[in-house]
């Protein structure tokens, strides 16, 4: 694949995490982080997927100046940013973000801290309106295994979480998803899914 360089403001940081689903089951893949650039060139913007060694080398976070060599990513389906392979990175640390918390800025915690949290599914539109700034918002790259006894048969698509504390006043769940399965069947993921993901934490957590 042909590198390109990408030089610009970091917009926001967040997990950078693949879902896999088989019916009513599910796992993790903990891969890094996801940054949203905005190119000093033309003011577009990209996510770019870092992985933890450079996360926690260079602590990014929203604000600071970022710039590497990427590569777009070669499978789309199972992957939430467009480039990923970060080489030759440059970054400085900007002006922290002003203004208090929703959305939570600063450098994101490390995987482990995400995982233990547990997350909850989050509204998308509420997601693209203003949680992709958030660390503690995700969206996930989704597998999904239609039949297990013919695991080459998947789907693929994007669900959007959150790890933030229970009391923020800006999330919204939305609709419940709906998990497809073989011979046309369908798991319902209700509410109690995300309340036991999360019960060990409190309101303010």
């Amino acid at each position: 694949m042909l590198k390109t360089t990408i030089e610009g403001l970091i917009v926001a940081v967040q997990p950078r995490i693949r879902l896999l689903r088989s019916f009513d089951q599910r796992q993790h893949n903990y891969p890094g982080y996801a940054l949203l650039v905005e190119s000093a060139a033309d003011r577009k913007q990209a996510w770019i997927g870092v992985g933890p060694a450079a996360q926690a080398k260079f602590g990014f976070c929203a604000g600071g100046r970022f710039s590497a060599e990427v590569e777009p990513v070669a499978n789309p389906d199972l992957e939430p940013v467009a480039f990923y392979k970060a080489a030759k990175i440059r970054y400085t640390l900007g002006i922290p973000q002003p203004g208090s918390p929703p959305p939570w800025f600063g450098v994101p915690p490390d995987l482990p801290t995400y995982r233990a949290r547990g997350h909850r599914r989050l509204d998308p539109h509420v997601y693209e309106r203003v949680c992709h700034l958030c660390i503690w918002g995700c969206r996930m790259a989704v597998e999904m295994t239609i039949d297990q006894w013919n695991p080459e048969e998947k789907q693929y698509r994007r669900e959007t979480f959150c790890y933030g504390p229970k009391s923020c006043p800006i999330y919204h769940a939305g609709l419940v998803r709906e998990v497809p399965g073989r011979n046309g069947t369908t798991w319902i993921e209700e509410d109690w899914v995300d309340e036991e993901a999360t019960s060990h934490r409190g309101p303010d957590d």
